[in-house]
């Protein structure tokens, strides 16, 4: 398969992955999540035209798929930054200041929470618990993890990553 010189797949190449993941899984009962999370993989989101050509295969109403493509929070229906931040908002982050560098990084980026830079690079998240309540405030970018964060230090460390 052919890809440009940044490793991305054209929409014909992508569309010709997921014509091959719906004829994979054509006639299987119960392979609605497969499906779904395998179609996000190709497309980095569930575009609502994506999840009507899911239903059609599957051969089940539009109506389930949407509900199960909302029901998890594994799956996205609008396209998503090439960063995510992910801010906890957890207890010990909550009492430590989380809130202001949300704020410090939300003002920054000019999006607030679930959402993605225009440019998509970056999306805006908000998660219970990061599970590092001894380095709060944390913030995970990708999968790098960040603590004892000041709304300055947060916003500085965003800009490392493009």
């Amino acid at each position: 398969m052919a890809t440009c010189s940044c490793g991305h797949q054209s929409d014909d190449e992508k569309q010709k992955v997921f014509e091959e993941l719906l004829a994979k899984y054509k006639g299987f009962n119960g392979a609605l999540i497969p499906v779904l999370q395998e179609a996000q993989e190709i497309f980095g989101y569930l575009s609502a035209e994506t999840m009507k050509q899911i239903s059609k295969s599957q051969g089940i109403p539009f109506s389930k798929t949407f509900g199960v493509a909302t029901f998890y929070s594994q799956f996205h229906l609008k396209p998503r930054g090439r960063n995510i931040i992910r801010m906890c908002q957890g207890t010990a982050c909550h009492v430590r200041g989380a809130a202001k560098v949300f704020d410090a990084v939300s003002t920054d980026l000019g999006v607030g929470k679930n959402e993605t830079t225009e440019d998509r690079r970056y999306t805006l998240e908000t998660v219970a618990c990061l599970g590092a309540c001894g380095l709060a405030p944390v913030m995970m970018v990708n999968d790098d993890t960040h603590g004892r964060l000041t709304p300055d230090t947060a916003v500085k460390m965003v800009k490392n990553y493009e």
